[in-house]
């Protein structure tokens, strides 16, 4: 078979270090007892050769049409389960209606995206293994008060325990990327839904870390917040110092407030 050269448009970085590919695959745990898992991006099959090991039920997802190519004729078992697309844009309800686990080496141009994705099948996405930039996995695990506690960690630690699994240097890849990258384990924790309106909660974070330098007194005020609510000593702090139960409890003040 020949092989697929990487594609720069498409973010395309295909790892080359068996043993971590192995550390990979073996960092899945099968959470809530899913079966299946689903891997973005597998390009010619690294980190999949590990996963059919497993004994997971496994599915592909790959939008390099040469990739598809590949992947089919290599794996002829996998037949019917490949599927050429977007993650992004692909409704996965037919071939996976059940909960599953997602793996893979995510393109770095587009993971945030892949997690936010995440976020909305987070009823079925029981577990995510996963390799992408370090500084976004670092900054994903990250715990409140931390420089690079963001957006994306406090959305993702509502409803995941989140875990920094180990670092890749850029020459296991191949074209090597210019930064470092990170694997991290997504395991989806008890939260069914948030005890607040879910929809101002994320509101409420992403106008907090948008002027994140800034108190939450100063960086809410497009929000409205009554004098009451402004004297309340939460407003005192940074977004980054509030962890997700902060957040909860302020979004539940500010729905008070407004309610008044």
């Amino acid at each position: 078979m020949q092989k697929v050269k990487p594609k720069k448009h498409l973010g395309q970085h295909f790892l080359t270090d068996l043993h971590i590919a192995e550390q990979i695959a073996q960092s899945v745990k099968g959470h809530k007892g899913a079966q299946k898992v689903l891997e973005i991006g597998p390009g010619m099959g690294v980190l999949t050769d590990f996963l059919l090991q497993s004994k997971l039920d496994l599915y592909l997802v790959e939008i390099d049409r040469e990739s598809v190519a590949y992947l089919t004729q290599k794996y002829p078992q996998l037949a019917g389960k490949i599927i050429e697309g977007d993650f992004l844009k692909h409704d996965f309800r037919q071939v996976l209606p059940d909960q599953y686990i997602i793996a893979g080496n995510f393109p770095y141009n587009i993971s945030s995206q892949i997690f936010f994705r995440v976020l909305q099948e987070r009823d079925q996405v029981t577990e995510v293994v996963c390799m992408l930039q370090k500084e976004v996995a670092k900054r994903i695990a990250s715990p409140k008060g931390n420089k690079d506690y963001g957006i994306l960690s406090v959305f993702l630690q509502a409803f995941y325990d989140i875990e920094f699994l180990f670092s890749v240097p850029p020459e296991v890849f191949n074209p090597p990327p210019k930064v470092h990258s990170g694997v991290i384990r997504l395991t989806r924790n008890e939260v069914k839904n948030l005890d607040c309106d879910e929809k101002l909660f994320f509101r409420i974070v992403k106008q907090g870390f948008n002027n994140r330098r800034k108190t939450l007194r100063n960086s809410l005020k497009p929000l409205g917040l009554s004098d009451e609510l402004k004297s309340e000593a939460i407003l005192d702090k940074r977004a980054e110092q509030l962890s997700v139960a902060d957040f909860v409890s302020l979004t539940h003040k500010i729905a008070l407030s407004w309610n008044q």
